[in-house]
């Protein structure tokens, strides 16, 4: 059991996501929580919006700095959403303590469970994401009217 440890769980994400020759994605800009296992899904959506909106600037020699923001302006808010529901789904993990009945699912399960529409639409939410990402064969968007 001394090899055994406890894996430290963390949510954060940088302000911003890129400097001059670098750009930060996936877990490198945002570190999810493990809940709902939507980590791998935000870092691939990151990774195409990236070529999406990189691969014209690049392939003609002149990416800026605007470039690089682009990606984390079209980012930004899956990324903020899915952590805020992250975090809600681990208050209400964390609020059951003595004197509650930790086999009941939280009220927000609960509902989702009562409806016959909002499981597929969880589903898709924690299986595609808040903005699902197509790769744009172009590759020339510079972030305007992406899919």
């Amino acid at each position: 059991m001394d090899q055994v440890h406890l894996l430290e769980v963390c949510m954060d994400r940088l302000k911003q996501w890129w400097r001059p020759g670098l750009l930060c994605i996936g877990d490198a800009a945002h570190a999810m929580s493990p809940i709902g296992g939507v980590g791998v899904n935000l870092a691939i959506q990151d990774a195409v919006a990236a070529a999406n909106i990189l691969a014209g600037p690049l392939c003609e020699g002149h990416l800026t700095d605007a470039d690089l923001g682009a990606v984390q302006a079209r980012r930004s808010f899956p990324t903020k959403a899915t952590q805020k529901v992250q975090l809600m789904m681990r208050r209400k993990r964390q609020n059951t303590g003595a004197g509650t009945d930790p086999a009941r699912p939280p009220a927000f399960l609960r509902m989702v469970a009562r409806s016959q529409l909002m499981p597929h639409l969880v589903g898709r939410l924690i299986g595609i994401g808040v903005r699902p990402k197509h790769i744009n064969p172009g590759g020339t968007l510079a972030g305007a009217g992406e899919p």
